[in-house]
């Protein structure tokens, strides 16, 4: 009892120091919004969510309430070549232990978790060398650039109330590591190339694929074995864009004991593109990844101890995942009837995505894990900065019975 107590004295304190930090950080923002070449600036976003769920592989699941992230994004500029960049987020209204009941790869079990810093997680804090457009640096903590969500990932830039399924069951979303970055442009082209700490293989599992194996458990994250991460995006515009994105690394090395003698790389690879112009939206993701000695890592982990407290649950040594979304915004057909910064998009939205896509050796490819969504549903921006967002998915699983999971949801997500 004691030490659970302090434990959560432990939280609070954190809690308390991070939220004092970024409303002192707001304090002063606003004390010098009227100086000359005020040199601090502060942008974030935030999202609340209500889902009423229908689901036959678990008819009992209660509606949910879920006050999901408030980032909050601080910048200062050192001079015209350097600056300093963060960003703070607030997940699931704040800090603390959890517990959780998770019927599907804990056979039925409840988990408590004491959230490594709580729920309080610092996604960026790095320093940015601007050199020219072609060639600039940035060392830190840092966002990895795989996928859509990574550089699209306000309310505004997804129609769901969360974000796209696809992507991030089988990613993390936002994935964020330490290392240093090269970016910057050749006239329409963008570039970015990291070398990054890596996964850690023993929180992988059948659900999420590799995305459990992001380095959050523990104080430290291991950084035995270097990942390495491209991006490239073909800009026709500041609406339209279209691009790759690539990552490898080896993720037995970082495992939290030396308790493997081979190795587990992770590859990944993305198709991503965007396109916003006029009164038409249309996005999608085309993700593809593989598990060098995947059964192997599924073997050794299922000896791994409970206190690590990870799923322990057969891996694929493959992952796909893939989406589409179309939305139009129909209050364009009135725009002489309406204020012109307001939109009602009306938007339907396909996501595909099989996290044990292929299997290696006796392991079973459970078709729980292969999933078909149809969304539909509407956002309404009553101003370029705030959204109202309602959506109905029916999601469908690859098994014969209980096969089908209807959500309805509802969320407010705004940016400043």
């Amino acid at each position: 009892m004691i030490m659970r107590l302090n434990i959560i004295l432990v939280c609070v304190i954190r809690a308390n120091i991070v939220v004092s930090t970024i409303f002192g950080l707001l304090f002063l923002s606003c004390l010098s919004a009227s100086a000359e070449n005020n040199p601090f600036s502060v942008s974030g976003y935030g999202i609340i969510n209500y889902a009423h769920y229908d689901w036959d592989i678990d008819p009992d699941r209660r509606a949910a309430v879920d006050v999901e992230r408030l980032a909050v994004a601080p910048k200062y500029r050192i001079n015209d070549r350097i600056h300093l960049e963060a960003e703070i987020e607030f997940e699931h209204g704040g800090t603390g232990s959890t517990m959780e009941f998770d019927r599907f790869e804990e056979f039925g079990e409840f988990e408590t978790e004491i959230e490594k810093g709580g729920e309080v997680i610092v996604e960026k804090l790095a320093a940015v060398f601007s050199i020219q457009p072609s060639l600039n640096f940035r060392v830190g903590h840092i966002i990895v650039p795989v996928g859509l969500v990574a550089k699209r990932h306000r309310p505004q830039h997804y129609f769901t109330t969360t974000r796209p399924e696809a992507e991030a069951h089988i990613i993390p979303t936002i994935w964020h590591e330490t290392g240093v970055e090269v970016f910057g442009t050749f006239g329409s082209i963008n570039y970015q190339a990291q070398v990054i700490n890596g996964l850690d293989s023993t929180g992988f599992s059948s659900r999420h694929w590799i995305v459990p194996g992001h380095q959050l458990r523990f104080e430290t994250a291991n950084a035995e074995a270097p990942a390495f991460v491209a991006r490239l995006d073909y800009v026709f515009n500041e609406n339209a864009t279209v691009g790759i994105s690539g990552y490898f690394g080896d993720t037995a090395a970082n495992r939290p004991k030396p308790d493997v003698d081979f190795d587990a790389y992770v590859g990944i690879a993305s198709l991503h593109g965007f396109y916003e112009i006029n009164s038409v939206k249309i996005r999608g993701l085309l993700l593809w990844g593989t598990l060098q000695n995947a059964e192997e890592i599924s073997r050794v982990n299922r000896s791994l101890s409970n206190n690590l407290n990870v799923k322990r649950t057969p891996i694929g040594s493959s992952a796909l995942g893939l989406y589409l979304e179309l939305g139009y915004d129909v209050l364009s057909l009135f725009r002489e009837a309406t204020l012109s910064s307001q939109q009602l998009d009306v938007f339907a939205r396909l996501d595909y995505y099989d996290t044990m896509a292929t299997v290696e050796g006796a392991r079973f490819d459970n078709p729980r894990w292969e999933r078909t969504a149809w969304t539909f549903g509407l956002n309404f921006h009553v101003h370029p900065k705030m959204v109202f967002k309602g959506h109905y998915s029916l999601r469908r699983l690859a098994q014969k019975q209980l096969n089908q999971e209807n959500t309805l949801s509802f969320g407010l997500g705004f940016q400043y």
